[in-house]
């Protein structure tokens, strides 16, 4: 039986399975900080459904990672959690960048 890394190493090589892999990298990364601001701010999906104006089943995709939110309820988001909504773009290491 063939283990999962070595198939995943193998698929990575595969025209557009690496691209797809880390979109749904970032969206579990995103996930997770929304799970974390949620219960850092010590809500439940339901009271923090509330605070947004929306459903407790909304809440809960957001937190699946199965689809990225827009930037308007990620500041919902953050408002009902008390938090800072930060966006950040990070060199991918790929030498230097070039000044224009």
């Amino acid at each position: 039986m063939t283990k999962i890394a070595t198939l995943h190493n193998r698929w990575l090589k595969t025209p557009g399975y690496k691209q797809e892999f880390d979109v749904s990298q970032m969206e579990f990364e995103l996930a997770r900080h929304l799970i974390q601001a949620r219960i850092q701010s010590g809500l439940s999906q339901e009271q923090l459904a509330a605070k947004m104006g929306t459903s407790q089943s909304t809440i809960a995709r957001l937190e699946s990672g199965s689809s990225m939110p827009s930037m308007r309820t990620l500041t919902k988001f953050a408002q009902a959690t008390n938090s800072q909504l930060q966006i950040l773009f990070k060199p991918l290491g790929r030498g230097k960048a070039h000044a224009a």
